[in-house]
């Protein structure tokens, strides 16, 4: 296999020459780099990950931080960042919320790995840190970027939506149709865009003149297994509702399931209403109305960010998403209630 100093032995130039064409680092002149290529060319040569790594002085890695892989929501943000990152020439290790700890203390053990791996940058995407964790980074801090959480120390590095918007919108949704007896499956209550997504619809019932305070309302922890475990739930407490409001999308496929296992009719009897719209909502039965959360471009934009300062780059990032129902079977208006 060619190496590096056979390229610039066959080329006439020096090491450092050659490495500086390689890595389209540093000038050369037009002629002296047609020469390292045509020697590259006859060569077939082809830096490996460690030598492009001592060219350009860092790992050509992003490593990427997620508390758990299960379910769809995870998935499709990884694969994601993972094509984005091939297209730049780059890689990236993923890390998972494992061990004894309690989530932040697994959140803190997964980024110190993914430094200890020479990790270029950090994509982190957990509600259990707290500010003072990224301020313990040091140096590295700089080099982080947040999904989906704001921190205080490093403002500039998070990339989020507006949580209490989306809340509000999913409220006005089931408003609009009539409805005003509605049943809510949240997630882990102390989730931070849990907090804010039904502080918003709250707000929006009440500006409306619901009374929330009677609101039936459980933990489904945002997975199928507990959305299914609360509409089972909502069925026996004997509760009136005509509306369900899950707070993502994969408690929706749970109660989905949970309702159709019970014979309640969706929509006829009983609409749902999910919030992500994940990959997952096209495919339930019936198909789920969900307010879209743009997670691809709101990661991609964080990741541009990241790279922009691991590797100077000058890639476009906007902060701005805008948030709307993806509209499809789950929804039906009041009046078309069976009684």
């Amino acid at each position: 296999m060619a190496t590096i100093k056979d390229v610039a032995r066959l080329a006439g130039v020096g090491l450092g020459t050659a490495s500086r064409v390689i890595s389209g680092k540093g000038s050369v002149s037009q002629s002296t780099t047609e020469k390292v290529r045509k020697a590259i060319e006859e060569l077939e040569f082809r830096p490996s990950h460690a030598a492009r790594s001592l060219l350009s002085g860092n790992s050509q890695m992003i490593g990427v931080y997620i508390p758990y892989l299960s379910g769809t929501f995870y998935t499709p943000i990884l694969q994601s960042i993972y094509t984005a990152l091939r297209a730049a020439g780059l890689n990236m290790v993923v890390a998972f919320g494992v061990g004894d700890g309690d989530a932040r203390n697994q959140a803190i053990d997964g980024l110190n790995f993914l430094i200890e791996r020479g990790s270029d940058g950090l994509i982190v995407m957990s509600n259990a840190m707290e500010d003072e964790d990224f301020v313990a980074l040091g140096p590295f801090q700089s080099k982080v970027v947040v999904i989906n959480q704001d921190f205080a120390s490093i403002a500039a590095q998070c990339f989020t939506v507006d949580h209490e918007a989306g809340g509000r919108l999913a409220a006005r949704t089931l408003l609009e149709l009539g409805h005003r007896k509605i049943a809510v499956i949240a997630g882990r209550a102390a989730a931070p865009d849990n907090q804010q997504r039904i502080a918003g619809f709250k707000a929006e019932l009440e500006a409306a003149g619901v009374d929330t305070r009677k609101m039936w309302m459980a933990d489904g922890e945002f997975t199928p297994e507990g959305g299914l475990a609360c509409a089972e739930q909502l069925l026996r407490s004997g509760e009136e509702f005509t509306a369900v409001f899950c707070a993502n999308d994969e408690m929706a496929v749970g109660a989905l399931s949970m309702f159709q296992k019970a014979g309640v009719q969706v929509p006829q009897q009983v609409s749902v209403l999910g919030y992500d719209d994940t990959h997952s909502a096209e495919f339930t039965a019936p198909q789920l109305t969900s307010v879209h959360i743009p997670w691809s471009e709101m990661t991609l934009n964080g990741l541009n960010y990241l790279l922009n300062q691991c590797y100077d780059l000058k890639r476009p990032v906007a902060r701005e998403y805008r948030l709307h129902v993806a509209e499809r079977a789950s929804l039906a208006p009041l009046k078309r209630k069976t009684k």
